[in-house]
């Protein structure tokens, strides 16, 4: 496979990761840790960035991919795990959370004068997932509008901005909030989650090897490395922009006080530029969460129509657009209060399973490995769900607060190791006793 060829499979895989979520946090972040800016952006890159290409490396390794591998636990859950996935990387939640912020950075701010937001979002949710559905019925001229067109376009506006903002702040990083006073690495850790690249890695992965296969790269050794290859392209440049969106946002606290990302960068590209700096952040939001969103939906128009054999992908790409336009249309509030829980419970298990996917030569693909250990995880990670809309748990919810790492949001680990343990002594066990 030609390099040029590499390099507009990494640049798609960049501007199909790179959304809103990747927008809004990294500032955000820098703004509230200051000084302990490093250490919280280590952490953030961490789950940012290195597990979604943990995750992409699992995948190109097992033939079969996501399945495969949720297999190991059991064909039951692969399958409901990933139809999980799926939902909520795609139509329920990542989708139209994009499509709401696309239109409050793309839009609104130049309608203001318009009295009825309502019909404003519908028919700019209109068009968007118009322009969705025709992009991605055409998965394989997909690569082709992103990588040579639009991820340019946005590269380009993001070198803009923060060249400019580099430039012309010259504010020293302020003190940490409380928050990130201690252990600001772990928070950043927790705060990566919010990308939900991890989960959309899952879905990716199938893409990525599909554009991969069509360049006629069929070879197990040679689909990883080309995807390897690909993965640190995007890595490499996703890393450079959180960590410049968060210098930025760090060096903005000392101009004013703000309650969220979005805010940071309209006032930074408002300061900087003025009205323009206002268009240059619409088209950052806008191309960066139709990418995102363009991905997503191929994504689930592959892998829901092949799970339904009697489904085409056409029909799929229209369903998935059909609803992600109809929960577009409900706020973002309600969107964003719903992904809190749902990432506290799925990121545990995502990571475990990569894990037990890279240690799986050494207890030899046993499926009790993978069970108890994912059982394990899977109901302190529930707990912590639950735990995380406000719901008090009683007395499970003092013992779970004793647990280490319970403080960072991370009581999850020692389960998940004991659940490890104890799954290859029982398959040890019963692996001597197969043998007497």
């Amino acid at each position: 496979m030609k390099r040029s060829d590499t390099l507009l499979i990494g640049l798609m895989l960049f501007s199909m990761f790179f959304g809103a979520g990747n927008l809004i946090f990294p500032p955000f972040l820098g703004a509230q840790s200051g000084t302990s800016f490093w250490a919280a952006m280590l952490g953030f890159i961490v789950t940012g960035v290195g597990l979604p290409f943990a995750v992409l490396y699992a995948v190109s390794l097992v033939k079969g991919g996501v399945q495969t591998i949720g297999n190991r636990v059991h064909p039951l859950f692969s399958t409901v795990f990933m139809i999980i996935v799926y939902l909520c990387i795609g139509p329920f939640l990542a989708i139209p959370r994009n499509a709401n912020v696309a239109y409050e950075m793309g839009v609104e701010p130049f309608i203001n004068g318009f009295s009825h937001p309502t019909f404003n979002l519908y028919i700019f949710t209109s068009i968007f997932f118009g322009l969705v559905y025709f992009v991605s019925l055409n998965p394989e001229k997909m690569e082709r509008y992103m990588s040579k067109w639009i991820t340019p376009i946005l590269l380009i506006s993001m070198i803009v901005l923060c060249v400019v903002g580099f430039v012309r702040l010259d504010t020293p990083l302020q003190s940490p909030t409380e928050a990130y006073a201690t252990g600001a690495f772990s928070k950043g850790f927790i705060e990566g989650y919010n990308t939900m690249d991890a989960l959309a890695a899952l879905a990716f992965g199938i893409v990525i090897l599909t554009s991969i296969q069509g360049r006629g790269i069929t070879d197990r050794k040679d689909l990883t490395r080309y995807t390897l290859k690909a993965g640190l392209i995007a890595g490499g440049l996703l890393s450079l922009v959180y960590i410049s969106l968060g210098l930025i946002g760090g060096k903005m606290a000392a101009v004013d006080t703000f309650k969220n990302g979005t805010a940071i960068l309209s006032a930074t590209s408002t300061l900087l530029l003025g009205t323009s700096g206002k268009t240059l952040l619409g088209i950052i939001f806008t191309l960066a969460c139709f990418t995102t969103v363009v991905g997503l939906t191929t994504a689930c128009g592959q892998y829901f129509s092949k799970l339904l054999k009697n489904v085409s992908y056409k029909m799929v790409v229209i369903i998935v657009t059909a609803i992600g336009f109809v929960l577009s249309n409900m706020g973002l509030e309600q969107i964003l209060t719903f992904s809190v829980p749902f990432l506290v419970t799925a990121y545990p298990i995502t990571i475990v399973l990569i894990i037990l996917t890279f240690l799986n030569r050494f207890f030899r693909n046993s499926r009790i490995v993978y069970g108890i250990t994912i059982l394990f995880t899977a109901i302190f990670a529930i707990i912590g769900g639950l735990a995380s809309t406000g719901l008090h748990l009683g007395y499970l919810q003092s013992v779970i607060s004793y647990l280490p790492f319970a403080s960072i949001g991370l009581e999850w680990i020692v389960p998940a190791l004991v659940g490890l343990l104890i799954g290859l002594v029982v398959s040890r066990f019963k692996t001597t006793q197969q043998d007497l």
